[in-house]
């Protein structure tokens, strides 16, 4: 656990330049990955694996920055897309060339150090589920 704190304290500070936490970036992110730049607020929850209140707040933030907007799903009534902005796409590239070149915060180790911690945590994310192999 402190591990990971380490690690988004890191990820943060090199974000803060943009605007955006982690798991901001990740939700932009998501989107630049969408075939038309929008999700569901429920399918990013689902993608993002985290709970529909925390996707409510990351868009709101995004929103207010002018990096996403919410449109009506035209295939349910009911429900919301976050659609991303060229800023967003701009922001989200800048970004990841940023968190690249910092080799996201994993620089302490080395090039095995960091396919041995890959394969682990790969290990514990197929066990939880997470993905099939």
């Amino acid at each position: 656990m402190r591990a990971q704190q380490v690690l988004l304290a890191q990820l943060d500070a090199l974000l803060k330049p943009y605007g955006v936490t982690f798991s901001r970036f990740e939700a932009l992110v998501l989107l630049t990955f969408s075939q038309n730049g929008s999700l569901p607020l429920s399918k990013i929850g689902e993608r993002l694996q985290v709970h529909a209140t925390s996707v409510t707040n990351v868009v709101d933030r995004l929103e207010a920055a002018g990096l996403v907007e919410r449109v009506p799903n035209p295939r349910d009534g009911r429900g919301t897309l976050a659609v991303i902005t060229d800023e967003g796409r701009r922001v989200a590239r800048d970004a990841t060339k940023e968190l690249n070149a910092a080799r996201f915060g994993l620089d302490a180790l080395d090039a095995d150090q960091n396919q041995q911690l890959f394969a682990v945590l790969r290990r514990l994310r197929l066990e939880a589920g997470d993905f099939t192999s």
